[in-house]
Formats: C-alpha cells, structure tokens, sequence
C-alpha cells in the first residue's frame, strides 16, 4: 500500500461499508454445554485480525471462525476489523469494514474509536504477537486500552519462555480482556503458571476444522496423477522450522521396502520469510531430493492451498506427517485438520501434536529424526488394520472440533464476557514474582 493511500485507518469499500451500521444476528441460537441467557449474547460482533485473501494461518483461521458463526447465528450483526502487513493492500470482502494498518499506531487508536461508536457489543481478537505493530506486538495494546466493550481475545501463541517484552505485552492482553480463549489444554496451564492468568478467566476451544467425510484415499488421487500410490503428505506454508527436509532423508529407507510411496509437500513459503530469504528453504529441500535420489518421488505444489482444493489434497493422503522441529507450537490448524479428516498421522512431539494425538490418534516421533519417521512410515504402511484403525480414532474424537460447535463455544464465552463485564471492570491480574512462577509446576512439565 503507497503512502498516500496508508491514512490512520483503511476503509473498505463503498460508503455503506465505511460505517459500523448496528445490526442483528439473523436467528436465535441454539448453544451446546453449559446454556447462556439470550439476553447475555452479544448481537453486534467484530472480529480483529488477518483476514483473507492474505495468505497466513491467522487470515485463514479469522475467515473460517467467520463463516461459522454466520453460518449458526446469521451474518447480519458480524463484521471484521483486517491487519494488513506493511506495504499491502487486500481485496477483502464485504464484511471486512475495516483495515489497521500494522506498523501505524495511529490505526490502532482510530479503530477503536470506530468500534466505540459504530454500536458494536463485543470485539473478538486474534492475538499472535507478530500480526501487530510494535516491540512484540505493543501497538495492539493501544486498540484494547481504549474500547468501552467487552473483549474477548484468542491467544494462538503462548510461550512457555517468553522474554520481557513479550511478558508484559500478554499479560496485559490478558488484563484488558474480559475471556481468553486457549486451543489447548497445555497453553491453558502455560497462561495461568507463566503469566499469572486465573483459570476462572480462560476458555479451552478446539481448533475448528470442516465436517469432512470420512472416505478412503483412493477416492481423491485422481487429482494428484497418484492413483495407487501411497501417500505422504505435509501442507502449509513453508518456513525452515517445518522441518520437512527430516521426512525427505527418510524417504530412501521408506522406498526401500514400499516402492510406490510418493511425497508430497503443499504450500507456498511463508510471505514474511519470502520478503527476507525468497524461496530458498524450498529450493534447499529440492536439492536434497536430488541429493538422495528422491527426487521423482518428491512432488511440491508451490501454492497458497484454497479451501476446496484442500479438502482433495488432504483426503488423498494416506499418511499425514507434520515433521516440525520445535516443541513450543501450542497450535497447528493443518494438523487438527487432517485429524478431522480422519488421516493417519505422524508427528513430532510438539505441545499441540502430543495433546491432539494422545490415546492412539496419531504416531509421534523424536524431533530431528529422519530414522524415526522412516520406521513410523514403514509401520503404518505394513499394517493396514492398525492404520484404519488410527484414522477411525482420529476422525471421532474430531466430531468435537467441527467448525459449528466452535462456533456455538465462542458464542458462549461471549456470552459469559458480556456478564463479567457487566459486573466488573477491569483489575490488573494479581503480581506473581517470576522466580515463584519459575518454580512452579511447569518448571516439572
């Protein structure tokens, strides 16, 4: 986006989308759990974060948890508030009113007198320190400081080890909301022993994922030129901390004894790691195909995966592996996913995969170990029983994780933030002294 056209806050579209107009939910939900008065549901919602056509987990996540709640509750009464990264401009569409730009502090304060004014009941925020302006994120703190409404904010990082700046900027987040939504049980138990947050405080909501059928592979390798080939597949955005050039080493032993194995790997690299390195991690696990002679069986999509196309691509797979190198990811939307695909899976022992994959729904291996995909590969691929019997597992405990019941789950936890605001403002989270937080249970975790 050129200077001239950046101003302290983006609108979109014509005129009529300029204004936050007061709007109501088109029908009367009806909510799972623990029931909330009708009274209690906020009826005007907007929701912060990226937004797609960008192309990021959050932008995708933010236009999924959209489409959800429109889809329960009508569309009526929801808009969205897109952050746009430096120098770019997005065709959003019609819901998204309004754009922060990221690194403009001034958007962040003009937003929120927009939503102040437009009659809007509760604002739900994507939090991920990097989609914001400022050390750590900082600026964000200057949109919530300022709202009058109720907030409730997904966390989708929560760091075990954060620094300072990264402290600081979360737990007041974390004052300045009235919910906190979590997508695992650990990076609830992270929020309360590194950051002080009360359990009363925090909501534990899956990752949503589609309603996929559960059907055999075959049925969709047509589109892959892969019919009677097995499968492996890894998609998302590339980055080097993926760690995929770990299932490449593992293929020569895989082959070795499954000849029709093919892998594939879906997904356009990262836009922020192409503006600073361009595609230089695809272009290194290309020349380590051709270093172990892998090559022709080693097939990139060099895309961002649409929604439809990804439904195809993940239902050819026979094999899911998500072969990340770190263990402090609390959450991956690709893998709960293929989970709810109903995809046998193997991964490393990242926080979210050990949690989703408890109880025989997936395979996890060491991280780094090319040696041990390779064996968890060669298992799953001998015995078909134990395969279909993994992805059956997998595919019931994601009935839980279908995008309509997140939606009626973020309802609720609106509904109980509008009555802990109604009760109460604001108080600082009380002060914990790090050392005290150092030394409890996480540090035996």
């Amino acid at each position: 986006m050129s200077a001239s056209s950046t101003s302290s806050i983006s609108q979109s579209g014509s005129k009529a989308r300029r204004e936050l107009r007061p709007q109501m939910f088109g029908k009367a939900p009806t909510l799972s759990g623990q029931l909330v008065r009708d009274k209690s549901i906020p009826r005007r919602i907007a929701v912060v974060g990226n937004h797609l056509p960008r192309q990021c987990g959050i932008a995708t996540f933010t236009n999924d948890l959209c489409d959800a709640i429109a889809a329960e509750y009508g569309a009526a009464g929801l808009s969205v508030v897109a952050v746009n990264d430096r120098n770019s401009s997005y065709a959003y569409p019609e819901r998204v009113r309004f754009e922060i730009e990221e690194g403009d502090i001034s958007s962040y304060r003009a937003t929120a007198a927009a939503l102040n004014s437009g009659k809007i009941d509760l604002v739900c925020l994507q939090h991920e320190y990097g989609i914001f302006g400022g050390k750590s994120g900082s600026y964000v703190l200057q949109l919530l400081r300022e709202l009058t409404m109720p907030v409730v904010t997904t966390l989708h990082t929560v760091l075990r080890q954060p620094d300072l700046e990264q402290r600081i900027v979360l737990r007041e987040v974390a004052t300045l909301s009235d919910r906190l939504i979590v997508m695992s049980a650990y990076s609830s138990r992270v929020l309360q022993d590194v950051f002080g947050v009360p359990a009363e405080k925090i909501d534990l909501i899956p990752h949503g994922i589609p309603d996929l059928p559960f059907v055999e592979p075959e049925l969709y390798k047509d589109s892959l030129a892969a019919t009677g080939k097995a499968v492996l597949l890894t998609f998302g955005l590339l980055s080097s901390n993926k760690g995929f050039e770990n299932v490449i080493r593992a293929l020569p032993h895989i082959l070795s004894l499954h000849k029709n194995v093919i892998y594939v790997i879906a997904g356009a690299t990262h836009p922020h790691v192409r503006a600073h390195e361009g595609d230089r991690y695809r272009y290194q696990l290309q020349a380590l195909a051709r270093e172990l002679g892998v090559e022709n069986q080693v097939t990139f999509l060099n895309r961002f995966v649409s929604p439809q196309e990804m439904a195809s691509l993940v239902g050819s797979a026979d094999i899911y592996i998500t072969p990340y190198r770190f263990e402090a990811q609390a959450v991956s939307g690709t893998l709960a996913y293929a989970l709810g695909a109903g995809k046998a899976i193997i991964s490393t022992p990242y926080w979210h995969a050990a949690e989703l994959l408890d109880e025989g729904r997936g395979m996890l291996v060491p991280f780094e170990s090319p040696a041990a995909i390779a064996t968890a590969a060669i298992e799953l691929l001998d015995n078909e029983a134990a395969r279909q019997a993994m992805r059956k597992r997998a595919y019931i405990y994601g009935r839980q994780m279908v995008w309509s019941r997140v939606a009626q789950s973020y309802i609720n936890s609106f509904a109980r933030a509008n009555v802990n605001h109604a009760q109460a403002v604001h108080s600082p989270l009380p002060v914990r002294s790090v050392a005290r937080i150092a030394g409890s249970r996480l540090a035996s975790a």
